[in-house]
């Protein structure tokens, strides 16, 4: 005769009656009536057609059948558990995405990124590295580190980098080619460019170069390099192939090792830089990290707050 299917809907009661020893004790730790404990173990009895519990003064104790079956139910409801904390870690997981460009995103949220996990491990911070912003997309969990000038920028931003530039290059590249005492040096040199539109709204060499009233001479013999991307600039000047533009805040871990070294005079440009800019209505969550960030910067001396 074919038996119908074992209910299991008291296998959790099953195992706390038997951890507490006692009907009375498991009521309690599961928010439940005496009774109803009662009824799930008479149930249990019932579907499994053997006695599970002896009934001993002031409490219960297992019999042969019930601790053979203790170990398959406790270990079968530890696992349900586990699987439900997933599920409700999963649900309740925050992702934040952080836009910003190319250079900030590998130069300098990269090695900070441990200590956010640490503080916040919770927290799934997204990168989405962009060189195409737009202002008025950003969501209620989206936060943006993005590169201007004030006028640029909404009202409510901060700013997190100013942008602050010195020549950087290799000690053995400056030993062989240097001294670069004066820009005009500078201009005699192997230079490393950022490819950028025609009027790049940061610092490049020809900004630099006039700013000190340093000409450059067309047949100089020099035969410059240029790059797409900030991080193959930086690359490039520790590879020892020329001097390139060095951003505060990206290229600084490279100059305190000693890897990079000034090579020129440094040059700032006022209310540009790196805007730490929030949606409308933002998250906890972004709103954290958008103090983290600040705090972050303040420390280095960057950020001014707000």
């Amino acid at each position: 005769m074919r038996r119908r299917p074992v209910d299991l809907g008291w296998m959790r009661v099953f195992v706390e009656a038997t951890r507490q020893g006692s009907l009375t004790a498991a009521a309690n730790v599961l928010n439940m009536s005496q009774p109803a404990i009662s009824y799930h173990i008479r149930r249990a009895e019932e579907d499994v057609g053997v006695a599970l519990f002896e009934r001993v003064h002031r409490g219960v104790e297992l019999t042969p059948a019930g601790r053979a079956l203790y170990e398959i139910a406790r270990r079968a409801v530890g696992d349900i558990d586990d699987a439900v904390r997933g599920f409700h870690v999963e649900r309740d997981r925050a992702t934040i995405r952080l836009l910003t460009d190319y250079a900030f995103s590998s130069l300098w949220l990269m090695p900070r990124m441990q200590a956010v996990r640490r503080l916040h491990p919770e927290l799934d911070i997204q990168i989405v590295a962009t060189q195409r912003f737009q202002q008025a997309r950003l969501g209620e969990n989206e936060i943006a580190v993005v590169f201007g000038g004030k006028s640029e920028m909404k009202a409510d931003a901060v700013l997190l980098v100013p942008e602050v530039v010195t020549p950087v290059c290799t000690p053995a590249f400056a030993e062989r080619n240097g001294p670069f005492d004066e820009p005009s040096s500078l201009a005699r040199s192997t230079l490393i460019h950022l490819d950028s539109p025609s009027q790049a709204p940061w610092f490049e060499w020809t900004t630099y170069l006039s700013h000190f009233g340093a000409k450059r001479e067309a047949q100089a013999g020099h035969v410059d390099l240029t790059f797409n991307t900030y991080s193959l600039v930086v690359q490039a000047a520790i590879a020892g192939q020329g001097i390139a533009i060095g951003w505060e805040g990206l290229v600084d871990a490279s100059m305190m090792s000693g890897v990079l070294r000034a090579a020129g005079p440094t040059l700032q440009a006022p209310g540009r830089g790196y805007w730490l800019m929030q949606p409308d209505q933002p998250g906890r969550h972004v709103e954290w990290l958008a103090r983290w960030l600040v705090s972050e910067a303040k420390d280095n001396g960057w950020c001014a707050g707000v």
